[in-house]
């Protein structure tokens, strides 16, 4: 079936040559805008400041990635450059808006996980440090996971090697576990905790012999020390004895005194008389007289006083050949 052929009779279209320009025009300009859009975007216009970070290895970092600080971006890496150590320099453009928050004490570091992208962050602990100088240099810091699997592997290996060998029929924490079983056997056996430490019953059984011999003796001693007719007993009847003797001897000794005191009366009255025979020298044969009298109180005085030390004498605790006899 053929199509039906165009009228040849339909009127032009009015400035058609007109309205094809002025829509080109019209696409041009999207796309010129859509292009400064994306410039401006992308901080093409902006005022921006050199950083060069320097690393060993670049490996994950492409032109264009961000550099960012608590999760917001801050600069972007403009290029990626071989310097003549053979380090690898990343040259970023920071705009000056954001260049605030590098500080001179401020860390870099490039992160490489087993998922997702490699990240270049930066950490700025002293906000109140100088700022960063443009076209500064630092260190890039690598925490690469990916590199550190090769020595966890490692360190697991070694940690399931030890684990076997204290696990193992002939270790050491198998032979622990032994003799704590058979302490344990030994602490449920019948003398308990003795039969533990001394190693065996009979061992055990043996202290407790022991300690109930040494409980009777003790009981003996406790009988023949504090008993009825213990050594405490006859002491104590010892003692009081000897207090009875030195009440006796104080009542000695107060009789003493007495006579004493007699003696001295006497001894005083034949002062007065000596004086008297002194001053009166013709009344010789009366003074002589009166001093035979005080003589013999004198003599009488004295043989009571001798009388009184014997029986003091005689007595304890001033006897010589005093004796105590305990039972």
């Amino acid at each position: 079936m053929s199509s039906p052929a165009p009228d040849s009779n339909s009127p032009p279209i009015a400035h058609l040559e007109r309205k094809a320009r002025l829509l080109l025009w019209l696409v041009a300009a999207v796309i010129v805008g859509f292009v400064l859009y994306v410039m401006v975007a992308r901080g093409v216009f902006q005022q921006t400041q050199q950083l060069v970070l320097v690393s060993d290895d670049s490996e994950g970092v492409i032109v264009g990635m961000d550099l960012t600080f608590s999760g917001f971006p801050i600069g972007r890496v403009r290029r990626i450059e071989l310097a003549d150590d053979g380090k690898a320099r990343m040259v970023i453009d920071v705009p000056l808006k954001d260049a605030r928050w590098l500080r001179t004490s401020s860390i870099f570091t490039l992160e490489r996980g087993m998922v997702g992208d490699t990240r270049i962050r930066a950490f700025s602990g002293i906000l109140e440090d100088p700022p960063l100088p443009a076209g500064a240099e630092r260190t890039l810091l690598r925490g690469d996971t990916a590199a550190e699997i090769p020595r966890l592997v490692a360190s697991a290996r070694a940690l399931l090697e030890n684990l076997d060998n204290m696990t193992g029929p002939e270790s050491s924490l198998n032979a622990s576990l032994t003799h704590l079983n058979t302490v344990t056997e030994r602490l449920n056996g019948r003398y308990g905790v003795l039969t533990g430490l001394l190693g065996s019953e009979d061992n055990a059984k043996k202290i407790i012999a022991t300690l109930d011999r040494t409980n009777a003796l003790l009981a003996q001693a406790d009988q023949r020390v504090f008993g009825p007719q213990g050594v405490i007993d006859s002491t104590q009847g010892a003692l009081a004895s000897a207090k009875t003797t030195l009440d006796s001897s104080n009542e000695a000794v107060k009789q003493l005194n007495a006579v004493l005191q007699d003696a001295r009366q006497t001894l005083t009255k034949v002062d007065a008389v000596l004086a008297e025979a002194q001053a009166v020298g013709a009344n010789a044969r009366l003074a002589t007289t009166d001093l035979g009298t005080l003589r013999a109180e004198v003599e009488a005085s004295l043989r009571k006083v001798s009388q009184l030390t014997n029986e003091i004498n005689r007595k304890w605790p001033f006897a010589r050949d005093t004796e105590i006899k305990l039972p």
